[in-house]
């Protein structure tokens, strides 16, 4: 499922020169951590890999608040909400 998301991102959201190995599981989507990891997108990214993931996978959010935050803390986390809530 990981390896499956981090090509959805690449991919919805045209990352030139990232590979789905550059992608670190546990890493922020949006923004960075302490030890520099993350891809750094923003919210605008964050509607476009929202529909880009209700297409691929049939789950869609909530209205944008705190807890959806949670689910794009990360690729783990986006593939634990995808799965526990897929169809």
């Amino acid at each position: 499922m990981n390896d499956k998301i981090k090509e959805l991102l690449i991919k919805s959201l045209e990352l030139e020169d990232i590979t789905p190995a550059d992608i670190i599981d546990d890493a922020p989507i949006f923004g960075v951590n302490e030890k520099g990891e993350g891809l750094g997108l923003d919210s605008i990214d964050a509607l476009e890999l929202g529909i880009a993931i209700k297409d691929t996978f049939g789950v869609s959010f909530a209205v944008q608040n705190e807890e959806t935050k949670k689910h794009f803390a990360s690729v783990n986390a986006l593939a634990a909400y995808i799965s526990a809530n897929q169809k």
